[in-house]
């Protein structure tokens, strides 16, 4: 089995709070991030062994699904008809009772983009975090009826450009992290607060990614499950020895709510 090695972003765990903090002072894109450690990890290629990891065990899988959307562009004229194949795409996948579609972010691997890939080993939400996004996100009342059953957040990642050659996104797998790994982090703009989790640095931790994923393959991965599922974290990989090449990464990620059955 092929394994590379690549560097990523552990956070460090402290006694004080930590937080990234946004458009500090007013100033839009001024940004203070906690202490990161760059780390060299070694990383296995999920396409040596497909069937690796499963989402009803591991809280993730890959799968090829072609959209019918090629254009990304700011507009969001092609947000509708995008929402309702990730809808239909979790509804068969999961056996989800229903989705609801809430945030995309398209990331660019170029220093001139708004968005570029993440590169600290994180998780979406802490259960805090996911349980306060919920009310946010359809009103206290119809939050009750979510926590009464099974929810969750599921993350869908897309490739849409060229394949992935460069950063593609990295994932630890669930069943090596200790529990003290994970650590709270807290997300502070100018109008509102979330919460994170970041991961410190462990030698166990058994780091996958997919390479070459093309805009017809898509990775789902579990942030938040009420009923435990495992949650997976995650990073953008700077793969050791490879060099840059013309055609950036560029990807959609796509936030979802999921009500089980």
């Amino acid at each position: 089995m092929m394994t590379l090695k690549a560097s990523v972003n552990y956070h460090v765990q402290s006694d004080e709070a930590q937080a990234f903090q946004f458009d500090v002072d007013g100033i839009t894109g001024n940004l203070i991030v906690p202490e990161l450690v760059p780390t060299q990890v070694n990383v296995r290629d999920n396409r040596d062994d497909a069937s690796n990891v499963n989402f009803a065990n591991d809280g993730i899988t890959f799968v090829t699904t072609p959209s019918a959307v090629t254009e990304f562009g700011e507009d969001r004229a092609w947000q509708p008809a995008y929402d309702q194949e990730i809808q239909a795409l979790l509804t068969q996948q999961l056996d989800a009772q229903e989705v609801i579609v809430f945030d995309h972010t398209v990331r660019i691997d170029d220093q001139n983009s708004a968005r570029q890939p993440a590169r600290n080993v994180h998780n979406d939400y802490s259960p805090e975090g996911a349980n306060q996004r919920l009310v946010n996100l359809v009103g206290e009342q119809r939050a009750q009826e979510f926590q009464r059953g099974e929810f969750a957040f599921i993350n869908v990642w897309r490739p849409i450009s060229a394949v992935i050659t460069t950063s593609p996104l990295g994932f630890i797998h669930p069943k090596s992290m200790d529990t003290d790994d994970w650590m709270t982090i807290d997300l502070v703009y100018p109008d509102r607060r979330g919460e994170i989790l970041g991961v410190a640095a462990n030698p166990k931790h058994e780091w996958f990614y997919q390479s070459n994923m093309r805009s017809d393959e898509v990775v789902i991965f579990n942030v938040y499950d009420n009923q435990g599922r495992p949650y997976l974290a995650h990073s953008a990989l700077d793969i050791v020895g490879q060099s840059d090449v013309s055609a950036p990464r560029m990807s959609i990620e796509t936030r979802t709510l999921v009500r089980y059955a």
